[in-house]
Formats: structure tokens, C-alpha cells, sequence
């Protein structure tokens, strides 16, 4: 299945989308290592401190990468989210830029009422970036898509750390 955008790709970036659909996992080395941090991440949220959450995402982010053996990235937690007409934005991935590290940024609450994100809703996003990151670091892609597969990696990563 292609999503309506397909159409408009060029040569090139189409036989990136069909690869990257192709492939539906990222299979966890080690799942069994993330309970702890899982239950840090929950903790860390619910306690609505910002610099706390972002030191244990980062922490969980790396984890997954180093299980996978991927470079690291930085991560950056902060307050409400952006918002416009367009909606809100939920995460950002920024590539790698030089010497510039990539970097996965994460908003911890909602851009209308400024409330603390649900978990679910908050580790689902880490994932969204973190398979933006593990499109070029691990499955070496020139691009990364929102495509079906993109979004059963996502899945499939969110399943095997909450099980």
C-alpha cells in the first residue's frame, strides 16, 4: 500500500518508499533490558519534571541504539508543544548535519492545555523519531518516510518494550 504523497516522489525517492514498506520490524536484541527503564520513563512523566524526563529519554533512547549497535543521538525534552493552524507537533528528528549530531526532540505536553502527555502517547513519539534515525543509521536509507512499514517498525518496537 502506498499513502496519496507516492505519486508526487520521483524515481529515486519511490524506490526508497518501496523499501522502506518493505520492511515491517525492528527486532529488539534485548527487549527484556528495557523494563526498568520503561517503568523509569512512566515515573519520570508522571512526575512532570521536565529535566528528569529528558534524562531518562535520553538514557532509554541510547539504550535501544546501543542494543541495535547504532550511533547515539542527542535528545532534547521541552515544554508544550508547537502549535498553528496544522496542528501540534509532537516530535522532531533532525539528521545528522556535519558534526552535528542527530538529534530527537520531544514535547512533554499539549500545546492547547499544557498537560503532561500520556505515556503511551509519549513513548509512541520517542519511537516515530528514534525510526526516523534507524531509516538512515540501521537500515541505511537516503530518506525516511512515513510509509506503512515505517509505522509497523514503529509498532513493532512500542511492542516489544510494553509487553
Amino acid at each position: 500500500m502506498v499513502f496519496d504523497y507516492y505519486h508526487r516522489l520521483g524515481k529515486k525517492q519511490k524506490s526508497i518508499y518501496r523499501k522502506s514498506d518493505s520492511i515491517e520490524n525492528i527486532v529488539l536484541n534485548h527487549p527484556e533490558y528495557f523494563c526498568q527503564s520503561i517503568d523509569s520513563l512512566q515515573a519520570a512523566l508522571a512526575s512532570e519534571d521536565r529535566k528528569k524526563t529528558k534524562k531518562v529519554s535520553h538514557a532509554l533512547v541510547n539504550e535501544i541504539l546501543s542494543d541495535l549497535n547504532v550511533v547515539t543521538v542527542k535528545t532534547k525534552v521541552l515544554s508544550a508543544r508547537p502549535s498553528s493552524d496544522w496542528g501540534e507537533l509532537h516530535g522532531l528528528y533532525e539528521p545528522v548535519d556535519g558534526k552535528m549530531k542527530a538529534t530527537i526532540t520531544i514535547w512533554m505536553r499539549t500545546a492547547k492545555h499544557k498537560k503532561v502527555v500520556a505515556f503511551r502517547s509519549f513513548l509512541r513519539t520517542i519511537l516515530h523519531e528514534l525510526c526516523h534515525h534507524l531509516d538512515y543509521e540501521l537500515l541505511e536509507l537516503a530518506d525516511s518516510f512515513h510509509t506503512e512499514g515505517f509505522f509497523k517498525r514503529e509498532s513493532s518496537l512500542f511492542k516489544q518494550l510494553i509487553s
